[in-house]
């Protein structure tokens, strides 16, 4: 079985990457978020024929970071793109906040509102895609104020489902950036223990980096993530080795 990493583990990679000199943040993002839609045409390649429609939900971290590369990347391919983001502009992290300015230069980027979201059916069809950029693998807390958009992807969910695809509404296919939000990326469990299905991403396709987290495969993972996959965003054995020189206990959390 491939290795599965932590998410203390995975930070722990990119850290060590960043502090080699080898790469810049920056550069980590603008690999993440070319991975995803590489992705994405990979598993569905007629998505790849033409230009539709994308929405993008960002987050206040860097998993937003990724999901304006996303937006710029779908724009620049003559996709339509509504982007939303979750949070204050002016507090994302700085490699985020430069993604988000880079976009800011060549579209609009609206406020989440949860209790004003909503797509229209007739245009958010087979053919269009929505993005949950919002904590991928960074969330270890429930949080609140994005069930609209959660229960938009796990509507997408159920009509998408094989029975229903004859029918005269098929949803949008749903991508999560590295984890689908409102689920812990160690444990594998909604995080909103009360009620599973509230603030919680349903994905087709989850996209991963450089490794699988141990959230995608454990527990409630495999149905919160559809079909994961993995892209290289040129991490190497060099810096998981230089974690282990440095803090080689980080490694011992993958025994408990």
């Amino acid at each position: 079985m491939a290795e599965l990493l932590t998410s203390a583990q995975m930070r722990a990679i990119e850290k060590a990457a960043i502090d080699s000199g080898e790469v810049t943040g920056l550069d980590l993002m603008e690999r993440a978020g070319a991975g995803v839609v590489n992705a994405v045409f990979e598993e569905w390649p007629d998505l790849a024929q033409s230009s539709y429609k994308a929405v993008v939900l960002c987050g206040p971290g860097n998993n937003g970071g990724d999901g304006f590369v996303i937006t710029r990347l779908l724009k620049q391919r003559g996709w339509e793109v509504e982007v939303f983001l979750y949070g204050d502009p002016e507090k994302l992290p700085p490699d985020a906040k430069v993604n988000y300015e880079r976009w800011a230069e060549m579209g609009e980027v609206a406020p989440y509102v949860d209790e004003e979201f909503q797509l229209d059916p007739a245009e958010y069809r087979e053919t269009s895609v929505m993005f949950d950029a919002l904590f991928g693998t960074g969330l270890t807390r429930a949080v609140e104020g994005f069930n609209e958009f959660a229960w938009h992807t796990q509507i997408s969910e159920f009509r998408m489902a094989p029975k229903f695809r004859k029918g005269a509404f098929v949803g949008s296919r749903v991508v999560a950036v590295d984890a689908p939000s409102g689920l812990c990326a160690d444990s594998g469990r909604y995080l909103a223990t009360n009620d599973p299905y509230h603030e919680s991403i349903r994905a087709d396709l989850t996209v991963s980096f450089h490794r699988m987290k141990l959230g995608h495969v454990l527990a409630d993972g495999p149905h919160a993530c559809g079909k994961t996959v993995v892209v290289d965003i040129g991490l190497t054995e060099r810096h998981k080795e230089a974690v282990q020189l440095t803090d080689p206990t980080i490694w011992e959390l993958k025994k408990t």
